[in-house]
């Protein structure tokens, strides 16, 4: 071997070298994300990896971030928000209902005739409100992103829905307690239970129905234990869920500017309108799998979606009455969350 070779080699292998060690060092700032739907969900592979890569680029390879999707870190569903509030984990993808009264500020845009059908809309307007009107419900945590997915349709094993009499007496599936309302208002009994159980419920018979987005219909086998999905006119949904990705605020605090930055940056408004978009399309997969294997799919007539909204502002009055125990003015956030999304849905 000549010396030119030897040099070559030597430049080569500690060129190499210096990558794997640049590689095995590059996260300064590792972080877990622990959520509780799979690994193939759309809101796992369409919403949380591409946040978490765009996090990890924008900090130019200091931020790792580990997805553990179907609660592998432990726990249940409802205790997600107290493992990131614990620091147990840093970061979580939840839902706000999963701990009832908990986020109370933010319930406004789960109420029926608030959020309607627009979650493009729905999380702008959040954003636009969440520094002067939701933060205090985000006690022991930094919200990365608020977000909605397309709204509750009906699911139902075997009755087809056109009015709300038509839901008297069933048992109906709901992960909120807004959302429980809306079911005895539509002289049916609630049944809470985080949407992994859904399934088995289903089958067995022990719920009629459910509550649900039609996104969830593939990663769960909807399609298999239902028989009818049921919306209104124009898409609309019987009240939504809001759903947060939030981190432990100690850990938050612990940050440099730089990485924080990284995290912000990764979830503005751009972010968020994409996410409406991301649960939109994953709801329209999800009807159409849903049709395609035999269902059908019901869209109410203009009256009979008006039947609805009538049967449900009590909901609305009912919330308001509510939280003015703890404090809220919940007329004044229902008037500023419905203008709120009308001026994000006409942007």
């Amino acid at each position: 071997m000549t010396f030119g070779k030897t040099i070559t080699r030597l430049a080569f292998g500690l060129g190499a070298g210096l990558l794997a060690a640049s590689a095995s060092y590059a996260a300064d700032y590792e972080f877990k994300l622990h959520h509780f739907l799979s690994a193939k969900a759309p809101a796992h592979t369409k919403m949380l990896e591409p946040w978490a890569r765009a996090v990890e680029e924008n900090s130019g390879g200091k931020v790792k971030i580990e997805i553990f999707p179907s609660m592998t870190l432990g726990g249940r569903p409802p205790e997600l928000i107290t493992q990131a509030r614990d620091g147990v984990v840093d970061l979580v993808w939840t839902v706000n209902g999963y701990t009832p009264g908990v986020f109370a500020r933010s319930e406004v845009f789960e109420l029926p005739n608030v959020f309607t059908n627009d979650p493009k809309a729905a999380n702008l307007a959040m954003a636009a409100m969440f520094e002067s009107d939701l933060k205090d419900d985000y006690k022991g945590v930094e919200v990365m992103f608020l977000h909605t997915h397309a709204g509750n349709g009906i699911h139902m094993r075997d009755t087809a829905v056109h009015s709300p009499d038509d839901l008297k007496g069933k048992k109906m599936r709901i992960p909120t307690r807004t959302g429980a309302w809306v079911i005895e208002a539509l002289g049916a009994a609630p049944a809470a239970m985080p949407v992994p159980e859904l399934p088995p419920a289903l089958q067995k018979g022990v719920i009629d129905g459910a509550f649900i987005p039609w996104e969830i219909i593939p990663p769960l086998k909807i399609q298999e234990q239902t028989k009818y999905q049921i919306e209104g006119a124009d898409n609309m949904r019987f009240g939504g869920t809001v759903f947060q990705v939030s981190m432990n605020k100690a850990r938050w605090d612990s940050l440099p500017a730089d990485i924080q930055k990284a995290f912000r940056d990764a979830s503005g408004t751009e972010w968020l309108a994409e996410v409406g978009d991301i649960w939109r399309a994953s709801d329209d997969f999800g009807i159409d799998l849903a049709v395609k294997a035999g269902n059908e799919h019901i869209v109410l007539s203009e009256e009979e979606t008006a039947a609805f909204s009538a049967a449900l502002e009590p909901v609305v009055e009912r919330w308001v009455d509510e939280v003015k125990g703890k404090g809220i003015d919940g007329a004044a956030l229902v008037a500023k969350a419905r203008a709120a999304i009308a001026e994000a849905a006409a942007d």
